[in-house]
């Protein structure tokens, strides 16, 4: 009884901001498809939304011409988060693994970001921001993990280093915080 109201308590202190809530009617066009094609490389992905309303990030990932991801990202006015917010994500993949990636200033050349495995069913991802670590390019920065008070852009990014075909629904994209 005592875990329940403490529970209830946490969750009533908690507040929840949609970053994106997909449906049929979405409004997608601010979402846009980054491919490997801008350092030469073959890579294809696209955004759509499918026939249930969900986004639909899919393609096919090519190694040749030292190509290997394809990304798709999402531009918004500020979000306000703290060292304790974290990103849930209602999404169904393919079995593959993919990157997550927020900035907190969409000028940025770097972005922080975390990877995490997809298992073929509708689930939820929770991503704490606060473990999400600096990246250029594959590369990690020498700098602190994310710390700062506000994030404007989100990416999903695919780049296994194998050529491969991929697929991944997103329902919903949800900012928590405690």
């Amino acid at each position: 009884m005592k875990y329940l109201l403490a529970t209830l308590v946490f969750m009533t202190l908690m507040t929840s901001k949609i970053i994106f809530d997909f449906n049929k009617d979405s409004n997608i066009k601010e979402w846009r498809i980054v491919n490997d094609g801008v350092m030469g490389g073959l890579s294809v992905g696209s955004f759509t939304l499918s026939p249930d309303g969900h986004g639909l990030f899919a393609g096919k990932i090519s190694l040749e011409n030292n190509g290997g991801f394809s990304s798709v990202r999402y531009r918004f006015d500020r979000l306000q988060v703290t060292t304790d917010s974290y990103i849930s994500i209602q999404l169904k993949g393919d079995g593959k693994k993919y990157q997550f990636r927020v900035k907190d200033d969409s000028g940025n050349y770097y972005s922080y970001i975390t990877t995490f495995p997809t298992s073929g069913e509708w689930e939820e991802i929770k991503i704490s921001l606060r473990d999400m670590y600096p990246s250029f390019r594959g590369r990690k920065l020498n700098q602190p993990n994310f710390s700062t008070d506000h994030i404007e852009e989100i990416v999903f990014l695919i780049g296994n280093k194998r050529p491969e075909n991929f697929k991944l629904l997103i329902d919903k994209i949800v900012l928590d915080q405690p």
